[in-house]
């Protein structure tokens, strides 16, 4: 698979470093990821000659630390809850008796089962060349890993981000958790305490009391305060009211204890006390340990990239997902992925990548989704141009025979066109797709009311948005109702 007799590439001498082992390649890939594995993949079906390099575990953060391990444990919390929420619908509540441990049981089963998906084992299968260390440049063409030098023709960054662990006085010494290691954690907190009131410290918060923890999450700004505030409120009031304490302008100032023990005191002089922490306020791009300075890339907090996700200084990188700067989702990375196979395996150069249609999803109960503007940011950008259009899932058919009817739809509209789309209540993680694939090719309302969906059910709730936008038009409209009596006068 890798031609040794193939035109050599330039190569800079390496001091003192052991190597054994030298591969000449058209693409090597840094990190085994989400879109690390979909770059690999795509590049080795279609010829080209690809490396891959992975220093910890294939699939990355979102099979082993994120979006597996989250949901899953969320889906037991869920069954959970139900025990105890069928009386509007007949069925009797019950105190539902949890195995904390059983349920991280679930959670290591579904990691398991996804796993051969992203193994060494299957991609080797693409006769893609593995090689389990961690990458480093050495120069603008080379990349060592262990005592192997890669020298290829394009190099995909694709490491990632973990969890950002705040310098908070006392932290280095307390026992916490992180998302890379609270699904490891086998003895059910009495009370955890979650610093950051973001998307994961909502989720676990949850997950968390409705697996009978108790919960307190301290945030130092506002809860979920990235996201439209109408419809982050729709979810806080949600978790409010199944028993998470959520204190906003919770600054932690210091931090002390030891697991079964933990005690917090914020900047404004409040104290709390758990038995668990867990750390939820960000997340950190892996690229220290890359030695960019030595290729010569340009990056701050991520790689500095052009809209092609090509370095900005080094023509021959690529980066994606996380390591790109962008929004810190694993289909962002997946789309990324594709964006770099057109530009750098099929020589696409007018392949670009855009976030206006990229969506994603919050998992609490009520689900939480957003693609394109909120509209905050559409109000900003188009003034009076803009509507908004609303519709509810309390006047939804099959939200009332579900007795699920918390949660509302809101689309942003220009010139007929949907240019952003905010939606809580149940699988709003599913509604979410209609508005994306919308916004992505450019479609106009009228197609969205012109679809012919089975009844009941819950897509419905976005063709009554659509719905919403026309109604004014057709049914307020004085010229309509004039123009509808001239016909009625003159037809047979």
């Amino acid at each position: 698979m890798f031609d040794q007799s193939a035109a050599p590439l330039p190569q800079t001498h390496i001091e003192d470093t052991p190597v054994t082992d030298r591969i000449e390649t058209d693409i090597c890939i840094i990190g085994a990821g989400a879109g690390g594995l979909s770059v690999a993949a795509g590049a080795a079906q279609m010829g080209a000659r690809v490396v891959l390099l992975e220093g910890h575990k294939m699939g990355g953060d979102c099979l082993n630390y994120g979006c597996v391990p989250s949901k899953a444990l969320i889906a037991a919390g869920k069954q959970a809850h139900a025990m105890g929420a069928g009386q509007s619908l007949g069925v009797a509540p019950v105190m539902a008796q949890v195995d904390y441990g059983t349920a991280k049981d679930h959670v290591a089963q579904a990691i398991a089962t996804i796993a051969p998906h992203d193994s060494q084992e299957r991609f080797e299968g693409f006769g893609i060349k593995v090689i389990r260390e961690y990458g480093r440049f050495i120069s603008k063409t080379e990349v060592q890993a262990g005592d192997t030098v890669i020298t290829a023709r394009r190099f995909v960054i694709a490491t990632g981000s973990g969890p950002f662990v705040p310098p908070i006085p006392g932290l280095d010494t307390v026992p916490h958790y992180t998302n890379e290691t609270i699904f490891d954690l086998r003895t059910q907190p009495t009370h955890l305490i979650i610093i950051g009131g973001g998307v994961i410290g909502m989720e676990m918060a949850q997950a968390h009391i409705r697996l009978g923890c108790r919960v307190t999450v301290l945030e130092g700004e506002l809860a979920l305060g990235r996201e439209d505030p109408e419809m982050a409120g729709l979810v806080l009031d949600t978790l409010r009211a199944e028993g998470v304490e959520i204190v906003e302008g919770a600054q932690v100032a210091a931090v002390s204890g030891s697991e079964g023990d933990i005690r917090i005191s914020t900047e404004d002089g409040r104290s709390f006390e758990g038995s668990h922490l867990l750390v939820a306020v960000g997340r950190k791009v892996h690229i220290d340990k890359l030695d960019l300075g030595k290729a010569g890339i340009a990056h701050d907090r991520a790689v500095k990239v052009d809209d092609r996700l090509r370095s900005v200084t080094n023509k021959r990188v690529f980066a994606i997902g996380d390591a790109a700067g962008g929004p810190q989702f694993t289909h962002v990375a997946g789309y990324h992925a594709g964006v770099v196979v057109r530009s750098a395996v099929l020589g696409m150069g007018w392949a670009k990548a855009s976030t206006d249609h990229l969506p994603y999803a919050t998992f609490t109960d009520p689900e939480m989704a957003q693609v394109g503007l909120t509209e905050a940011q559409a109000r900003k950008k188009y003034g009076k141009r803009l509507d908004v259009v609303r519709a509810r899932f309390d006047d939804l058919d099959r939200a009332v025979t579900d007795g699920k009817t918390r949660g509302l739809v809101k689309v942003m509209v220009v010139k007929g066109r949907p240019v952003g789309a905010s939606i809580v209540g149940p699988q709003a993680g599913e509604l979410i797709a209609m508005w994306s694939m919308a916004i992505a090719n450019k479609m106009k309302m009228s197609a969205i009311s012109a679809t012919v969906l089975p009844y009941p059910t819950l897509m419905d709730v976005n063709k009554r948005a659509a719905s919403a936008y026309f109604s004014p038009k057709l049914f307020e409209n004085p010229t309509v109702k004039r123009v509808v009596g001239l016909v009625q006068r003159w037809l047979p």
